[in-house]
């Protein structure tokens, strides 16, 4: 039996009710089918695309869901009990409003996680670092002897694991979206790492971003709060257990950074922990993402020496600016996960310190503010070489003196880079930007960058 694949002519008329209609069928609605289906509940999908990313993979796997391609018909959203939206899916979108003013339910495969687990959750939110964080949070749990599951944003869907064996702690990655519809997240420890404005395209105004950051506090738990970032200090609530860290001294409990005998030490109050250089990872956020790690760490009691053995070898994750290459004396770094103006400014700023920068950036902009980038670039960046839908936005908020030029591909980017750097330069790929306007995403970005250099290294040997 094949899918039932029901094209938007097909679907006028149809009223049969299921339990739940999943929105968006990617890697998270496949999830939450695979989970509904294994516990009989009817299910169907619906998904504006032709050609949804796991289509292939339902109709293997479960050829009895129907799958209804191509629109959002209100008689499918409105004729069931439940919708379950993914997050890539707006939930503003009319036919999901009409739904839910019809009393249909608004959930998410999130929602549902917490509903479900009786293990303690870690929760981490931010428009930057997120991800970083987690898998350095997880592994200090595991190198505390315990055992750490971790899902969300960073790209396993939380009901992915939540048949796996039951860990003593679940670190999810929450992205704004998955934060939308949570009702029921009561995280024992949870984290708004930073806020820049991110997803202009998806959220009327930056207010209404920070609300969605903002539901990742709701609950009892320990807040930890950023003491370098004023839109997190306002979220602070009065009552509540709360470890603040931030980049220079703290009270009593809290992380910083404090300056014994000319040397940068990572501080909780006034003890010292350990000297800033020998976190492996290098650059001022990450000094903040350290600090975090630690202040997350300390909520959920690990010990204090096992985070810092996993601080001294922590090298990062790819695609957050990832050292590639030094071909001619010119290092080569790869931050295509610098999908927004914020994580750009914080890679320039960390990378550019005592050396010249040139600097790739541009694609699909999401409607962002790019001004913040112009005064770093002013004062870091050599040469801008701007690349993708936005290149030209981009353009227009740079000052006058800043140097740039257009590249037609990122392979160009590149070859341009390459020709106009000199001996003890920095080209950094960090966009400010999305990339499907010219890749799949930002990790096939990161790759045909690094492809890109290699290619460059090979051709010098």
């Amino acid at each position: 039996m094949n899918v039932l694949q029901i094209n938007r002519q097909e679907m006028t008329g149809t009223q049969k009710q299921f339990d739940t209609v999943v929105v968006g069928l990617g890697k998270t609605g496949a999830s939450v089918v695979s989970y509904l289906i294994d516990r009989g509940e009817s299910v169907a999908v619906v998904d504006t695309r032709d050609q949804p990313p796991e289509f292939d993979f339902l109709k293997e796997q479960y050829p009895e869901v129907p799958v209804f391609l191509g629109s959002y018909d209100k008689n499918i959203l409105c004729n069931t009990k439940k919708l379950i939206v993914s997050p890539g899916v707006a939930i503003a979108e009319p036919a999901i409003q009409t739904a839910v003013s019809a009393g249909v339910e608004l959930s998410s495969d999130v929602e549902i996680f917490c509903q479900t687990v009786d293990v303690p959750i870690v929760a981490v939110t931010g428009s930057n670092g997120k991800s970083t964080v987690v898998s350095i949070l997880k592994e200090m749990v595991e190198q505390s002897g315990l055992g750490a599951g971790l899902a969300g944003n960073i790209g396993t869907p939380v009901l992915d694991i939540i048949s796996l064996k039951k860990p003593d702690f679940y670190i999810l990655e929450l992205s704004s979206f998955q934060l939308e519809t949570l009702q029921s997240l009561n995280a024992v420890a949870a984290l708004v790492l930073n806020i820049s404005a991110d997803h202009m395209d998806r959220y009327e105004n930056l207010p209404e971003y920070i609300s969605a950051k903002q539901k990742i506090y709701e609950g009892n738990g320990h807040m930890i709060i950023n003491t370098d970032d004023a839109q997190v200090i306002a979220m602070q609530e009065p009552n509540r257990n709360s470890i603040s860290y931030g980049l220079s001294e703290t009270d009593i409990n809290d992380f910083g950074i404090r300056v014994i005998n000319e040397h940068r030490w990572l501080c909780q109050g006034a003890k010292k922990l350990m000297p800033e250089s020998e976190l492996e990872l290098k650059g001022k956020h990450n000094v903040s993402n350290a600090l975090a790690c630690l202040a997350l760490g300390s909520a959920i009691k690990l010990p204090m020496e096992n985070m810092l053995s996993v601080l001294r070898q922590f090298s990062g994750l790819p695609h957050r600016c990832q050292w590639v290459a030094n071909i001619d004396g010119v290092d080569w770094y790869n931050d295509s996960k610098g999908t927004n103006v914020g994580a750009s400014c914080a890679a320039i700023e960390s990378l550019s310190e005592n050396r010249t920068v040139i600097l790739i950036a541009g694609g699909d902009g999401k409607h962002a503010d790019f001004s913040p980038l112009a005064e770093v670039i002013a004062s870091s960046v050599r040469l801008v070489i701007l690349i993708g839908k936005d290149a030209g936005k981009i353009d227009q908020v740079l000052d006058d003196k800043s140097s740039r030029v257009f590249a037609t591909s990122l392979k160009a980017a590149v070859n341009t880079a390459a020709k106009l750097a000199t001996t003890g330069d920095l080209v950094l790929l960090s966009p400010s930007c999305a990339s499907q306007d010219m890749f799949r995403d930002y990790q096939h970005r990161g790759e045909s960058f690094c492809e890109a250099v290699n290619e460059l290294q090979g051709r010098r040997l």
